[in-house]
């Protein structure tokens, strides 16, 4: 087992049209506005971007963004990250009743070397970190989405 290996998925029910739900998170420069954990957003082009986020534990991630995947008549969004970690993640959106489904995967391998240090004792901890930016993530979405 690669100890530095993650896969992450969650599943957010949003009270919002599919469409309304990409249009947000096409926009990364305006998560720090909804999500509190992603800390800053530097865009560099039309598909690039730096991005340091913090979640609970004593620690940020800094990652160059690139998206691979622009597809909004699908509800598709890909981002291939690389820095403290590498890898891609994905938007899937899909509608559920009035509102979308949002799917959330991330398959990325930890470079930042305090991380990889950490890595066997740190794992369950870090997990739990991501699990907790995700339901704030959800949160904020949610209030965000509510006020437009």
């Amino acid at each position: 087992m690669d100890w530095n290996r993650y896969r992450f998925r969650s599943l957010w029910l949003l009270p919002a049209p599919p469409d309304a739900v990409y249009e947000v998170l096409e926009r990364p420069e305006d998560y720090p506005s909804w999500w509190r954990q992603v800390r800053e957003v530097e865009r560099l082009d039309d598909t690039t971007g730096v991005i340091r986020i913090r979640s609970v534990l004593p620690y940020g991630i800094t990652f160059t963004a690139r998206r691979t995947r622009h597809e909004p008549s699908a509800g598709v969004l890909q981002i291939a990250v690389s820095g403290d970690i590498e890898g891609w993640v994905r938007w899937t959106l899909t509608p559920h009743g009035d509102g979308t489904l949002a799917r959330y995967d991330q398959v990325v391998s930890v470079g930042k070397p305090l991380l990889r240090r950490l890595a066997v004792p740190g794992r369950p901890l870090f997990r739990a970190n991501h699990a907790l930016m995700m339901r704030s993530g959800r949160r904020g979405l949610l209030r965000h989405l509510r006020a437009v």
